[in-house]
């Protein structure tokens, strides 16, 4: 693959055409908001968040539309967008922990304001010096950047947001829109209409073995979530890091997972909302649910953890790993620090002023101080972590970074990265003497807090990037709308989760907010000391052992971290790119020649050789099932906020779910193929 510093992208970097325009800023900051708040929402109702990357682009892209709006103003619409959904996931996973903890009777609203700016300036300043360590000086993949490169090229078509030429390649743009509508359709199906399931769960008994003194069960437990968008994750990422998230999925889940079962049996519900989580798994079987709840108590409270402590190790080796590409990045800092000369840059390499960046960077420290001293009245204490957490911000944003990178935003665990933030923090705080008390728990989430809007901020931020990257934007001007947007998000942010919480109650039935509860849980465990140590350092071993034999930690990790559930689609869309993959390489010979890399393929409008077409083809249609699903995942959320119910089945059948999607996986396979399947016939 040829180098991403010599990537000739979509608008050249020789040529000006508007993009911090104030209609683009003005785009931005309202979909900052708008899907900020919506996913503030779905993240304390579900747990999980939509990444706004593509369709803030497709909003932005409609917005700015009518005033023929250039691809430039579209993606600074997008950035802003970006930024408000990735505020969100850093302020619920965690502020409502003092909630639930008892630090706070409320939302506090001027704090948790303060907060977020302070954690989203704090992630987009550090990111400006991990630019090009991240997206220029590594192969990561970048799924959803490559795929909103694709929407826009696409749909844009040319410089501005006209009706333009037909792509002149061959490559039709229909196929984005083929899987954006079957990607919509099939989430709308099944998340309001709730007329079939979203996943299939799934546990056999192997029989009763008698272990530890008693009798138990034998059991194993496969699932698998019938998700079109991480089929295309799965396609553009390909058949490796896919099978090294399923490999760490099936070590969790199909090997120590069911150890665990057979050691202390499988936990059982109790309370009357863990009965109606039962009931919901077992699809109104009260006997399987229970079973598959229990897995998911396993993983809960032990697999989860092995994730986190392979995590940390895997991030930090990451860092190490890329320390060149930091320390020439760092360099150009100083350089410029010092107001020495830098080479002349592109357009298209241009950052914020670094001088200007460190400084903001360590003015940044003040404030944070100030408020960590002013909440919990502890200065000396609140002073040393202020630090701690400027310079901590750096490591998790690097890590959550290179996560985005290697599997996208959606499926990036943000909330794994802010549990070992606060393992870290909290034993920092056990250090000074500190524990059992709300004081030190509420110290603990609000270092975490900060630090958890800084990687969710990352994360978004170079999907964002790399989509910029491709299509010619100036990375300057991204990171002003990002800050933009940033600024916008935070006191609307504040306002929706105090709203939600006078209205709901955080922790209730109606607003359960599962991260927050995780996260609450690891500080009491921590400063409380009940822990569970010893599956966090076998975490840390595992990764050690994959260090040390040459195999990527992270994506073993994540597939320990996330719910097995999440794993086996991506897998399968990696398989369906091998699949793709063989037979271009039957039909064209080896690829030993020049490849052309999925970068160049989603923005290129023409000369489109036959097999370029075939994965151009293939880019577009997982686009589009990102794009459809992110798209409605956003719509119904807004759905649930205005309280309109469509749900025509309690508990919906999972088979005609499982059919589509299947289907689904086959036209991927198909139609980037069909032309050559039709020659053969």
């Amino acid at each position: 693959m040829s180098s991403r510093d010599d990537f000739k992208s979509f608008i050249p970097a020789s040529k000006k055409i508007p993009e911090l325009t104030i209609k683009a800023v003005l785009v931005g900051a309202i979909l900052a908001i708008i899907l900020g708040a919506a996913n503030a929402y779905l993240g304390l109702y579900a747990g999980m968040t939509v990444s706004a990357v593509i369709p803030g682009a497709v909003m932005a892209f409609a917005f700015l539309r009518p005033f023929k709006g250039t691809i430039l103003e579209v993606n600074i619409g997008m950035m802003g967008a970006a930024a408000g959904e990735a505020l969100a996931a850093g302020i619920i996973f965690t502020i409502p922990a003092l909630v639930l903890l008892g630090t706070w009777t409320e939302i506090h609203y001027v704090e948790t304001t303060l907060i977020a700016l302070l954690g989203g300036i704090l992630g987009v300043l550090w990111m400006i010096p991990l630019r090009r360590a991240l997206i220029i000086k590594t192969d990561l993949p970048f799924p959803e950047g490559v795929a909103v490169a694709a929407v826009l090229t696409t749909t844009v078509g040319g410089e501005s947001a006209q009706k333009s030429k037909k792509d002149s390649g061959g490559t039709s743009g229909i196929w984005l829109l083929v899987g954006v509508i079957s990607a919509a359709t099939f989430k709308f199906g099944q998340v309001a209409l709730k007329i079939f399931g979203g996943a299939v769960h799934g546990v056999v008994n192997i029989g009763k073995f008698n272990i530890g003194g008693g009798e138990k069960d034998g059991v194993f437990y496969g699932g698998l979530a019938t998700s079109p968008a991480l089929l295309g994750v799965g396609w553009i990422i390909g058949p490796r890091i896919s099978s090294f998230v399923f490999v760490g999925g099936l070590l969790g889940w199909v090997i120590l997972a069911p150890l665990i079962a057979l050691a202390t049996g499988l936990p059982t519900p109790s309370t009357p909302a863990e009965i109606s989580d039962a009931l919901s798994l077992g699809a109104g079987n009260i006997e399987i649910g229970n079973m598959i709840w229990g897995f998911f108590g396993i993983w809960g409270n032990y697999i989860r953890y092995i994730g986190v402590g392979a995590m940390v190790v895997g991030g930090l080796w990451t860092i190490y790993t890329l320390r060149s590409n930091l320390a020439s990045g760092l360099r150009e800092a100083v350089i410029g620090i010092r107001g020495g000369q830098i080479e002349a840059k592109k357009r298209t390499d241009t950052d914020l002023n670094f001088k200007f960046v460190f400084l903001m960077i360590g003015v940044l420290t003040i404030p944070v101080f100030i408020l960590y001293g002013l909440i919990s009245s502890m200065w000396a204490i609140s002073g040393v972590m202020a630090v701690f957490a400027i310079l901590f911000a750096f490591v998790a944003s690097a890590i959550a970074g290179y996560m985005a990178g290697l599997l996208g935003s959606s499926n990036n665990p943000i909330s794994g990265v802010t549990v070992s933030v606060l393992l870290i923090t909290s034993l920092i705080l056990l250090g000074f003497g500190l524990s059992g008390n709300l004081g030190a728990y509420g110290v603990a989430i609000l270092i975490a807090a900060v630090i958890c809007c800084a990687a969710a901020i990352s994360g978004d931020v170079l999907q964002s990037m790399t989509c910029g990257q491709m299509i010619g934007a100036t990375p300057r001007n991204q990171q002003i709308a990002e800050i933009i947007g940033v600024l916008a998000a935070a006191p609307i942010l504040a306002l929706v989760v105090q709203a939600l919480d006078q209205a709901y109650h955080i922790g209730s039935f109606d607003l359960p907010a599962p991260q927050a509860f995780l996260m609450a849980g690891i500080v009491e465990g921590v400063l409380g000391g009940g822990m569970v140590w010893p599956f966090v350092l076998a975490g840390a071993v595992l990764a050690f052992v994959l260090i040390l034999i040459g195999l990527p930690v992270l994506p073993v990790a994540i597939g320990i971290y996330l719910p097995f559930t999440l794993s086996t689609p991506i897998f399968a869309g990696g398989i369906v790119r091998m699949i793709t993959n063989r037979v271009i390489e039957k039909r064209y010979g080896s690829s030993e020649e020049e490849e052309i890399s999925d970068w160049e393929l989603a923005i290129k409008q023409t000369d489109v050789k036959p097999k370029e077409k075939i994965i151009r083809t293939g880019l577009l249609l997982t686009a589009g099932l990102i794009a459809g699903e992110a798209l409605m995942g956003v719509i119904v959320a807004f759905l649930i906020i205005v309280g309109l119910d469509l749900a025509v089945f309690d508990f919906p059948p999972i088979w005609p779910s499982v059919l589509v999607w299947v289907f689904i996986a086959v036209l991927l396979a198909y139609i980037p193929l069909r032309e050559i399947f039709a020659k053969e016939d």
